[in-house]
């Protein structure tokens, strides 16, 4: 995955995308210590950074295999990118989700033209789903974050960021399955000469906080998180990217994650889901080590239900 990859993907996808805000806010810099630069991809179409990969991931396939159709596992975003994606350019999707994913994000995937099926709320039921599906079907199975059509398009958010602020000291993301701080990863080591990338992530769901520490993929040993869409893990194609460019990954505590949550619904006026909080709660967690910095954050997402907020 080259610059030129990264750079020909942006301008593939551009027709189907958002150039989504960055958003600032004196009080949260003034709390912080430090100038934070917002990515704020809950303005992007499907209301999260996944259409990106999910577009680029459509459009590399082969003509047969648009016509096939396709098919993903999700709790949510990557769900109603996919069946929004699939929807923009006429090809069928159908979507496996947990049977715990929240109904605001079933409901849009079936508005966006996704078929769902549920599935019992594990990653082997998930699996095993989708690939019946394409026995049945022939549709061609796209991994929310572990493909790398995927992960080149996820960055391409980081890029817009980095094209505008140029100097950032750090970029921090969430960290679920992998493909957003990987597919980041990509844009701070192509288009920065300083940028250093930090993951955050749940303490309920930290495998990819200690599969940098260990060296190799670690599994979930439990994944009890308000952060619904942090609940995957790391995959073979995302990892090797993480390893190598990744920093540093801070886990946040499930009140951290709802109090960062509820500041930034309150100060900047803006809706976002649990996952996106996580990386505004590593920087709170942490805001020593940010002092003075220059730190863009990827807003993830802003896919909530607002009849079961945490605050």
């Amino acid at each position: 995955m080259t610059k030129e990859e990264l750079s020909n993907c942006y301008e593939r996808i551009r027709p189907y995308i958002h150039n989504t805000p960055i958003l600032t806010s004196s009080l949260i810099n003034n709390l912080v210590g430090a100038e934070l630069y917002f990515k704020c991809e809950n303005f992007q179409r499907a209301g999260a950074y996944k259409i990106r990969g999910a577009t680029n991931a459509i459009i590399q396939l082969s003509k047969s295999q648009q016509e096939h159709g396709v098919v993903t596992h999700s709790s949510g975003n990557f769900a109603q990118a996919l069946s929004l994606a699939s929807r923009n350019l006429n090809i069928k999707a159908t979507i496996v989700m947990p049977s715990n994913s929240p109904k605001v994000k079933k409901n849009a995937v079936l508005e966006y033209g996704g078929e769902v099926i549920e599935c019992d709320p594990t990653i082997e039921a998930r699996q095993a789903a989708a690939d019946m599906v394409v026995t049945n079907t022939g549709a061609t199975f796209i991994h929310p974050s572990n493909n790398p059509d995927v992960i080149v398009g996820q960055g391409t958010a980081g890029l817009e960021l980095l094209k505008v602020h140029s100097n950032l000291d750090y970029m921090i993301c969430p960290v679920g399955g992998g493909g957003l701080i990987a597919g980041t990863a990509l844009a701070t080591t192509y288009f920065s000469d300083r940028c250093k990338l930090i993951g955050g992530e749940p303490k309920e769901a930290d495998d990819a906080y200690r599969s940098l520490i260990s060296g190799k993929i670690e599994t979930n040993t439990t994944t009890n998180t308000i952060a619904d869409g942090l609940r995957t893990q790391l995959g073979s194609y995302n990892f090797p990217i993480i390893k190598k460019h990744v920093k540093q990954i801070i886990r946040v505590s499930e009140p951290e994650i709802i109090e960062a949550m509820q500041l930034i619904w309150e100060r900047m006026k803006i809706i976002i889901e649990p996952s996106s909080a996580v990386a505004f709660a590593a920087i709170l967690r942490d805001k020593q080590h940010f002092k003075n910095q220059k730190i863009g954050v990827i807003i993830s997402g802003g896919n909530v239900d607002i009849n079961n907020l945490p605050f």
